[in-house]
């Protein structure tokens, strides 16, 4: 059975490739009955598509005279959704991001229907995101992010110029498995040639980017997400901590940010190990738990 939205379209078509059609031979056509077509044309209206209806025995449908149907079309719960995009787009610390999210915003509006681009232009005035962390500072370009998505989907090597925390300039080749946002930074997480591992890389430290004719071969499954949250939370800190929750592995990720801490589930619950620089803060993120637990290691963590 043909989705709604298939109809519609088909609807669409009919239209203009008959310029006027009975409301039987387009119902017959569809497969569909009256009721259904009549919901299928207002749906039409809804998204700014003028459609004329005649009544009588020989009535039909037609578009408006003289309408032009734009070159995209965009839903509704579409046309938000591109709205939030953008708005998100600003707050991801691209350089130029600013005025390429204005332009990107007013071409699509030039082709959308009067009363989307109201809608779309009251979520530009109306909506505000936090996007945490998230700085000029750690502002990585265009040129970088497009040419390691590039490589990622081709399976090509790259070779990156590189800086480190201390300014320390490196190359090295590399197979970008993957991209990902998190903590206000850009990462390209992959295999590094230099170090002969997985490491993960910041964009805004990045220097250059060469793609190379060389390809390589992706773990199956890889998430660059999932790999730089555990990263971030097996850092080697001054305590490390093992808790055994009594809850779900899916309580517990709730609960928990996946960036604290690395959770396994056992037969007893869900084992969590972590790292952690100040005993404290540690013991007042368990005592917010709404859940039994038990403190493995450190001692010091029992007693706080």
């Amino acid at each position: 059975m043909a989705k709604p939205a298939t109809r519609v379209l088909a609807v669409l078509e009919l239209l203009q490739a008959h310029g006027r059609i009975s409301g039987a031979d387009m119902a017959a056509r569809l497969g569909v009955d009256g009721r259904s077509l009549r919901r299928y044309i207002a749906a039409l209206e809804d998204m700014g598509i003028p459609v004329t209806a005649e009544r009588g025995r020989a009535g039909g449908y037609a578009l408006v005279a003289g309408f032009k149907l734009p070159p995209m079309m965009f839903s509704e719960d579409e046309a938000v959704a591109l709205s939030v995009g953008l708005l998100a787009a600003r707050s991801f610390g691209l350089d130029r991001s600013a005025p390429a999210v204005a332009s990107a915003q007013a071409k699509l509006e030039r082709v959308m229907a009067a009363g989307l681009r109201q809608r779309v232009r009251a979520v530009d005035q109306t909506v505000q995101l936090d996007v945490a962390g998230a700085s000029a500072a750690a502002s990585p370009s265009h040129t970088a992010l497009a040419a390691l998505s590039v490589a990622a989907q081709a399976r090509r090597r790259v070779r990156l110029g590189y800086g480190d925390t201390a300014g320390r300039e490196s190359e090295r080749e590399f197979d970008a498995y993957g991209l990902a946002y998190h903590g206000g930074c850009w990462y390209a997480i992959g295999w590094c040639h230099l170090r002969h591992a997985i490491r993960s890389f910041r964009l805004d430290r990045i220097r250059s980017v060469e793609t190379l004719e060389r390809p390589f071969e992706r773990p199956d499954g890889f998430d660059a997400l999932a790999y730089l949250l555990r990263s971030v939370a097996t850092l080697p800190r001054a305590h490390a901590v093992e808790v055994l929750l009594k809850t779900s592995l899916e309580r517990a990720q709730a609960l928990l940010s996946r960036t604290i801490a690395v959770f396994e589930q056992t037969e007893d619950g869900v084992a969590m190990h972590c790292q952690a620089d100040e005993i404290d803060w540690m013991a007042r993120q368990l005592a917010s738990l709404p859940c039994d637990f038990e403190i493995r290691q450190p001692p010091a963590l029992r007693e706080a």
